[in-house]
């Protein structure tokens, strides 16, 4: 049971100490969206985003009110693209239009962030995983909405991660919409 040291405790902290609650996330299975043609795989990705996040901005705002603590992001975590994408993805700009739905999506519901757009190597890497469409010229630094990462990935020791940039000219790690 909660005492009341611990509710007055609480309501300090978010005075004086900027407490807030960093994310709320919610997780979309986009497994049942899958298709062999772009065009319905995209669609069934915007339909079930757009049905399943319709309130995540709506009831987190309601929770900020109701508890009188600011949450700072609402996001959306989906299944990694490289499996839903396999089917139906021929080439690197396929995975591009994907991420262009995504990013609708994204603006749509009103989210932070949208994550998922990456590979999901733990033991080998897949044909879709290869596709690396990523263009430093599609961050687009004037809003919010899919975060695309560049990943370097070393086949012979099975492991992925994001890098670093380059240079002074290089994105890095992260092209994202921020």
């Amino acid at each position: 049971m909660i005492t009341r040291f611990e509710v007055n405790e609480t309501n300090e902290m978010i005075k004086h100490e900027n407490l807030d609650v960093r994310t709320i996330t919610l997780g979309i299975s986009l497994l049942d969206c899958i298709s062999g043609d772009l065009a319905t795989l995209c669609e069934n990705i915007r339909n079930k985003i757009l049905s399943e996040a319709e309130n995540l901005v709506p009831t987190g705002k309601e929770i900020e009110s109701m508890y009188g603590i600011p949450i700072v992001n609402k996001r959306i975590s989906v299944t990694p693209i490289a499996l839903i994408g396999g089917a139906a993805c021929r080439c690197p700009e396929d995975f591009v239009e994907i991420a262009k739905t995504l990013d609708e999506c994204a603006k749509s519901v009103g989210v932070n962030f949208i994550g998922g757009y990456s590979a999901l190597v733990s033991k080998a890497m897949t044909t879709a995983d290869e596709n690396d469409p990523l263009d430093p010229e599609s961050a687009r630094p004037d809003r919010p909405g899919v975060q695309l990462r560049k990943c370097r990935i070393h086949k012979d020791r099975n492991q992925h991660g994001c890098s670093p940039p380059d240079g002074p000219d290089d994105q890095g790690s992260c092209l994202r919409d921020a």
